[in-house]
């Protein structure tokens, strides 16, 4: 199986890294935390590239897309520049939208890469540009803390992006952090809160081997694409395997399940050849098991989805470490195994 979106080159050390903020304005907030991102892709070997938005103050930055939007189209039209990295999230990124230039998107695929609120340029540049996109860690959130992770995380993250791989097999990390302390007291560094224990991976349906491929983010940003010019058509549902976590915010089960709802009356989870669920940001473990039991109710029992593997608890989206997901690319779903893998390359 073999994606039919264009994939971008891998990195070489001597690479330049666009660094943009296309939505909140973190970089100017907590320059400590975007100065220790930045380090760690020099440490890598690469070189950076900031523009006008990267370090706008955030008041200034949120009046202005048409600016975010310049910028975004720039990179990528900037022949000098092998991957476009976004700085932090936010909630407001969908107003570039309408700004940024497809054709131009389209004709220079390069890695794009960040999670959280960057899930619309995601989906924008993976449906309209059609280029494989990586859901994972932004320079400020995922990043700057990359030296406090495990070394197999590390070299997850270096890998994704420098490596040429035909395949690779996620392994569940045993603990993670429910984000960062406090960024406003510079004494503490781009630190991690305390680790907690992992339940691991939660198979709560499915038999056999499926694939599909993948698609997804953060499931509240995907609320504010439906019904426009970014969502996806029906047909394009058929196959996938779909991915959502939840943010920072820590919405509600209720919250969920109305979102989930939504997708059901679709007709995707009749489509799909998969779910992968993130672990929640926050939840206890009881309203972990809680979202879990929520999560069939509406996939198997309201919308009568039986077969398709859903996974919950996976290493995805807002707490840390995460994984790297490229949007595009064919996933396998284990159910015996409990397994899941990347199955093609995802890089050129």
């Amino acid at each position: 199986m073999t994606s039919k979106y264009r994939k971008p080159r891998a990195l070489i050390p001597g690479d330049t890294v666009a660094v943009i903020s296309p939505s909140w304005g973190g970089p100017s907030e907590f320059p400590h935390i975007f100065e220790a991102g930045l380090h760690m892709l020099h440490g890598w070997g690469l070189r950076t590239k900031e523009y006008p938005s990267t370090r706008l103050p955030a008041a200034e930055l949120a009046r202005q897309p048409t600016l975010r939007a310049h910028d975004v189209n720039s990179a990528f039209g900037d022949d000098s520049v092998a991957a476009i990295w976004a700085s932090i999230g936010g909630d407001d990124s969908v107003l570039l939208l309408p700004h940024l230039n497809k054709q131009l998107i389209a004709a220079n695929p390069k890695i794009l890469i960040g999670f959280s609120d960057n899930t619309t340029l995601l989906v924008y540049a993976h449906l309209l540009g059609g280029m494989v996109t990586f859901h994972g860690p932004s320079l400020m959130a995922g990043i700057a803390q990359l030296n406090k992770f495990p070394q197999r995380h590390r070299a997850h993250i270096h890998d994704m992006l420098f490596a040429h791989k035909s395949s690779l097999t996620y392994k569940p990390y045993s603990h993670y952090s429910n984000g960062y302390r406090d960024w406003s007291d510079p004494s503490y560094g781009a630190e991690l809160k305390p680790l907690q224990f992992s339940r691991g991976w939660q198979f709560l349906q499915g038999s056999g081997i499926h694939h599909g491929e993948t698609f997804g983010g953060c499931i509240e940003v995907l609320e504010w694409l439906k019904g426009s010019p970014y969502w996806p058509t029906p047909d394009f549902w058929h196959g996938k395997i779909l991915f959502l976590e939840t943010s920072e915010e820590k919405p509600s089960i209720t919250d969920v399940v109305r979102w989930l709802r939504s997708y059901g009356i679709q007709d995707v989870f009749r489509k799909v050849a998969g779910v992968l669920i993130g672990r929640a940001r926050d939840y206890t473990l009881g309203e972990q098991i809680s979202l879990d039991v929520a999560v069939l109710q509406v996939i198997r029992d309201e919308f009568g989805a039986t077969t398709i593997p859903i996974v919950t608890n996976v290493d995805i989206g807002h707490t840390d470490p995460q994984f790297i997901v490229p949007i595009g690319i064919t996933m396998q779903i284990d159910c015996q195994e409990q397994r899941i893998s990347l199955i093609e390359p995802w890089l050129s």
